[in-house]
């Protein structure tokens, strides 16, 4: 019975092992979700938009935190400037930089992708980081930037150069595109890099891309757009976006943040990224809660491992009695009785055959006696 046993119980802890590891796979190493939901820019990354040509300007400070925005250059009579286009009311008006705060909620947060594609982000796999994306989402402010003002379309020749100055904040700042047939993501600006960084804009475009911010904070982000003019002029203006990164990050402290240097401030100005190992911390000094959802998947990912481990012990353990039970030629608590029994019997037997031989033995040695 035994060497019949034994290999039906040497497979059990195999079985289990390979079912807890195949559980655990399927929880710790699904694919994360894109950056981006699937953008599919139209062709020359152009969106259909007009800008009306009376469209006003309005004063007065606001936070954006949903709908839609660009960036771009404001051309009336001699004044270039930069300027930020707010399409969030009805009809749109075009507002100074600093007037608006960019606000940008936990509702942002999406997990590094683990493709090697995404290894210029300098984050590890799975490193919960805040996304603008490059396709609206209607929970997240949508960012872009234009070339449609009309004031600028009639003066300058082909297109400006939308240049990166400055980034001041507690991490980095990385904007991509992603194009929609599966290519390599196109890195247009990273303050980790060497900065300023020059950006070329056609004349009348509209373009929306990723917007990745590694840590929330404040971040002040310096731009200078520049253009030649149809006249042989020239024209540069500067001007300094606000973003608060992160639900628990204040609005007032984004107003009141100053940037040292605006306009082609020396190379390296960008704040370094901070270590790849950190994840992004939030109010208090924890995750994010993309990062606390993610905790909480791993730990029901690991009752439920306990679970079905507790299931399959049951039943191998189920499985060895039938496999006694089988061998003994009945099930249950009948078969124990019956075996307890048989056994009491042929111990009993066995003691009637050693008698009955001690009596032979002693008639025999009479017998042997008597003849003599």
């Amino acid at each position: 019975m035994t060497r019949g046993t034994t290999p039906a119980r040497r497979r059990y802890p195999s079985r289990l092992a390979s079912a807890a590891a195949a559980i655990l796979a399927a929880i710790l190493f699904a694919p994360p979700q894109p950056l981006s939901a699937a953008p599919t820019p139209r062709p020359e990354n152009r969106q259909e938009q007009t800008v009306d040509p009376n469209q006003r300007e309005d004063t007065g400070r606001v936070v954006l935190d949903s709908g839609h925005v660009d960036i771009g250059p404001h051309y009336r009579g001699e004044t270039w400037t930069v300027r930020v286009h707010d399409d969030t009311v009805v009809p749109s008006v075009w507002r100074q930089p600093s007037d608006v705060v960019i606000r940008v909620r936990d509702s942002a947060v999406l997990p590094i992708p683990d493709d090697e594609a995404y290894a210029f982000l300098g984050q590890r796999p799975g490193t919960p980081v805040y996304v603008v994306p490059q396709t609206q989402n209607r929970d997240v402010v949508w960012v872009g930037w234009n070339t449609q003002d009309p004031g600028v379309m009639e003066a300058i020749q082909r297109g400006v150069t939308m240049k990166l100055a400055g980034v001041q904040g507690p991490g980095s700042l990385i904007v991509y595109l992603q194009s929609g047939n599966l290519g390599a993501p196109q890195v247009l600006w990273d303050s980790t890099k060497t900065l300023p960084q020059d950006l070329w804009v056609d004349t009348n475009t509209h373009t929306h891309a990723n917007w990745v911010f590694t840590t929330p904070g404040v971040y002040l982000v310096a731009l200078e757009i520049s253009a030649d003019l149809a006249d042989g002029g020239s024209v540069t203006g500067t001007g300094v976006l606000r973003f608060t990164i992160g639900d628990a990050t204040g609005t007032d402290d984004a107003f009141a943040a100053s940037f040292p240097v605006v306009a082609t401030p020396a190379a390296g100005t960008a704040v370094p990224a901070p270590d790849a190992e950190a994840a992004p911390p939030a109010e208090g000094g924890g995750l994010p809660a993309a990062a606390g959802a993610t905790v909480v998947t791993i730990v029901v990912g690991l009752v439920l491992v306990g679970v079905v481990i507790g299931v399959l012990v049951r039943g191998a353990r189920a499985k060895r009695r039938a496999e006694v039970e089988r061998v003994a030629g009945r099930t249950g608590p009948v078969a124990d009785r019956d075996t307890a029994r048989a056994t009491e019997q042929d111990t009993a037997r066995a003691a009637d055959r050693d008698t009955a031989r001690a009596a032979e033995q002693e008639t025999a040695t009479a017998r042997r006696e008597g003849d003599r």
